[in-house]
């Protein structure tokens, strides 16, 4: 019997995140990664979404990778947009010092699905503090620095110059808020805006849900 179509762009991102290293960054095999990776794959069949749509910003699902088992500063590297290559600059921070904020429930283990992903195209220029009522009046999540990370390793083509954007679901004790721009020497960058300042450049990504294993 044919594959489905979904389960094709299922495995076609397992596939990509094992071209990529994932497997053996993480002490891996390639085979022990898929299996993780496996319990997730019924998911998709159940879900009634619209295609990836780069000009609009929304993308069907994605499988994330948690950074405790590859930390950020080995996952963002392996982002690459236009040969460039991505990097971390959150100085004088680290993405570890970043915690999901309350009501943001991550699933359990070391992947899951980000389902029905929007860019934040509504929430160009409002300043985030003001995207996270938006984006939670609509039912939806903000994106966690995980989950930022996760999209870009499979589409380095969503992050669109106009519309970068910010990860709110992640938060430390100040009013920093991790984003992911493209910067002066067009790399894809994870740093971070006040919460108090808006960008015409950067708006508010979300999801519909989290699916685990």
């Amino acid at each position: 019997m044919m594959e489905s179509v979904a389960k094709t762009i299922f495995r076609g991102q397992v596939e990509t995140l094992i071209q990529k290293g994932y497997a053996s960054a993480s002490g891996m095999t390639d085979r022990s990664f898929r299996k993780l990776l496996d319990g997730l794959c019924h998911h998709v069949e159940s879900l009634k979404l619209k295609p990836c749509d780069y000009a609009e910003g929304r993308l069907p699902f994605v499988i994330v990778i948690k950074s405790e088992l590859l930390p950020t500063a080995a996952a963002m590297p392996l982002v690459v947009r236009s040969g460039k290559a991505g990097h971390v600059a959150m100085q004088p921070v680290k993405p570890d010092d970043f915690a999901p904020i309350a009501g943001v429930v991550i699933s359990e283990g070391m992947a899951y699905l980000l389902v029905d992903v929007d860019r934040g195209r509504e929430t160009l220029n409002v300043r985030p503090e003001d995207a996270l009522k938006i984006v939670r009046k609509k039912r939806r999540s903000p994106l966690t620095i995980d989950e930022g990370i996760a999209i870009i390793t499979q589409h380095p083509d969503f992050l669109q110059k106009n519309n970068c954007f910010s990860l709110l679901a992640s938060r430390r004790a100040d009013q920093r808020v991790p984003a992911i721009w493209i910067d002066g020497a067009k790399r894809p960058k994870l740093g971070w805006c006040w919460d108090r300042n808006p960008h015409t450049w950067l708006g508010a990504a979300s999801c519909k849900q989290r699916l685990g294993a």
